[in-house]
């Protein structure tokens, strides 16, 4: 499981990016969840790193979810039509 640091503005994107980045890389299950439970600090940029990092697990083959996602980012998931790509951990 990959881990969502508790503040993720455009500030920290790029840092948190390369970092789940290098998680994908060694992860070897065939599905990659991320928790967000830790999330309390974020802006747009957290759903651009869960996307971009979406992206990479599906280039591996490997399917996506998030578990604990706050429920303002869902909402903004959901103001930007990407709330069914971020699908929630089961």
């Amino acid at each position: 499981m990959l881990v969502l640091p508790p503040e993720l503005t455009h500030r920290q994107a790029t840092a948190c990016l390369h970092m789940l980045k290098q998680g994908l890389r060694v992860h070897r299950d065939s599905t990659v969840v991320v928790d967000a439970r830790a999330l309390t600090v974020f802006d747009t940029s957290a759903l651009a790193v869960l996307l971009e990092c979406r992206r990479e697990a599906l280039s591996e083959g490997k399917q996506f979810a998030v578990q604990g996602m706050p429920p303002a980012l869902a909402g903004m998931a959901g103001l930007y039509g990407v709330d069914a790509l971020l699908a929630p951990a089961h």
